[in-house]
């Protein structure tokens, strides 16, 4: 008769519990900035592929970013940090930041962004 038990034992499930549990916590602190970029890039796209902003101002297309910004509640970068290029009649929007996500104690994750209406 085998008497051998097979399964996982209490200290694999508490090992699996700690690394879901670690993992979960970081995808929570993580996801909505990995979000908020993407928001920014959606607005950026719509800038670009709007005919009235081609012709407008950089000024106008600023102002333009500030009203959809608020709109979305972004808060990370304002229009003085957009990079825009209006030349030819194409509109290409740009920026560039960075993000830090205290973690514990003195560790943090940096992360960089880097949007494009491309």
């Amino acid at each position: 008769m085998n008497k051998f038990q097979r399964g996982i034992s209490i200290e694999g499930v508490v090992a699996a519990a700690f690394l879901l549990a670690i993992f979960s916590i970081l995808g929570m602190k993580l996801m909505p900035h990995y979000m908020e970029n993407k928001i920014i890039q959606n607005i950026f796209i719509a800038l670009a592929n709007d005919p009235e902003m081609k012709q407008s101002t950089i000024i106008e297309i600023q102002g333009a970013y500030n009203k959809r910004a608020g709109i979305d509640n972004i808060n990370v970068i304002n229009y003085t940090d957009i990079h825009i290029d209006n030349t030819n009649g194409s509109l290409y929007l740009s920026a560039e930041y960075e993000v830090t996500i205290p973690m514990v104690s003195n560790i943090s994750l940096l992360l960089e962004f880097n949007p494009s209406s491309e």
